[in-house]
């Protein structure tokens, strides 16, 4: 890959620390050991084309806007911080990233080598380090974390694995994958990260999207002319006020009609009022009369209740 004007490569091709092979057992074997891991730990320099993404990513898509501040930013002072990558488990001669991913695709767009630390690293190893790097940052969205905890579950890992990964006990652990299980990931990815969308929000929201119809209104929200050009957090917002549940109308009166036909008065109730309207014009003196006699009705309708 052409390197261009880039100071971070002296060559045109990556040098490549040799992946560390762990050496026989004993003093031998343990330096060794040392020596590779030593190896592991420098900096070196890879065709970003070589690197692919992880099995579950931790991010969601950005808006363009601030992905393109964030590669003119690396084009203009260079790359200051490596990422972290592994020799790919299943395929020669490539890697995987642990962590840096909008690092390598800034470096890419700028036409340059990404400068990596390569280091072994088991399944349950890239989970934390991709975890705890994000967590020293503390810049993944509150929806990120809880769908990126709910992916890593459903992959098999266990629960003190992903407490370790995202620094979260147990209580906070349940709440993010609760959330991300009840609302659909078509529709997460849809709104994307919303930096700004706390865990109340996004829990109120999965509580709406379970009523019938809800989570149809907001596909086809996300995909309206308009909306998919809003910033993350105004198209959370979109959904949120689309889904919210419709207010009960105010109960109708009912009209009250006496034998002589007079519609003397109206009858209005709910769960916790029931109102007696008269109707002045219609019977004048009524509701000064009903007024005067409230105390025996109300005396009848107790003897009526004691029998």
């Amino acid at each position: 890959m052409p390197d261009g004007n880039s100071s971070e490569s002296a060559s045109n091709s990556p040098t490549v620390s040799p992946v560390p092979q762990f050496s026989p057992r004993g003093a031998i074997g343990a330096v060794s050991r040392s020596i590779e891991y030593l190896k592991a730990q420098s900096v070196v320099e890879l065709d970003p084309d070589l690197i692919d993404e992880p099995a579950i990513t931790d991010r969601l898509e950005e808006a363009t806007g601030r992905f393109d501040e964030f590669a003119a930013q690396i084009k203009e002072h260079g790359q200051q911080v490596p990422i972290l990558v592994r020799p790919h488990p299943t395929i020669e001669g490539r890697y995987q990233i642990a962590y840096g991913r909008r690092r390598r695709r800034a470096v890419k767009q700028a036409g340059r080598f990404v400068r990596a630390i390569v280091k072994p690293l088991t399944d349950e190893e890239l989970v934390l380090a991709q975890g705890q790097e994000n967590s020293a940052r503390a810049d993944l969205s509150f929806i990120e974390r809880a769908l990126y905890a709910a992916q890593l579950e459903a992959t098999g890992y266990s629960r003190d694995l992903i407490m370790a990964a995202l620094a979260v006990d147990k209580t906070g652990l349940s709440r993010l994958i609760a959330v991300a299980v009840h609302i659909p990931g078509d529709i997460i990815r849809a709104i994307g990260p919303a930096p700004k969308t706390g865990r109340d929000r996004w829990t109120e929201l999965a509580s709406r999207l379970e009523r019938k119809g809800s989570a149809d209104t907001a596909r086809a929200l996300l995909s309206a002319d308009g909306v998919t050009d809003l910033a993350s957090d105004d198209r959370f917002v979109k959904v949120f006020d689309a889904t919210a549940p419709k207010k009960a109308g105010a109960p109708r009166a009912k009209v009250w009609k006496a034998e002589d036909g007079t519609r003397a008065a109206r009858i209005k109730e709910d769960d916790r009022t029931l109102t007696l309207m008269i109707n002045k014009k219609a019977a004048p003196e009524f509701g000064d009369y009903l007024v005067a006699e409230l105390p025996e009705i109300y005396a009848a309708f107790k003897r009526h209740q004691g029998r």
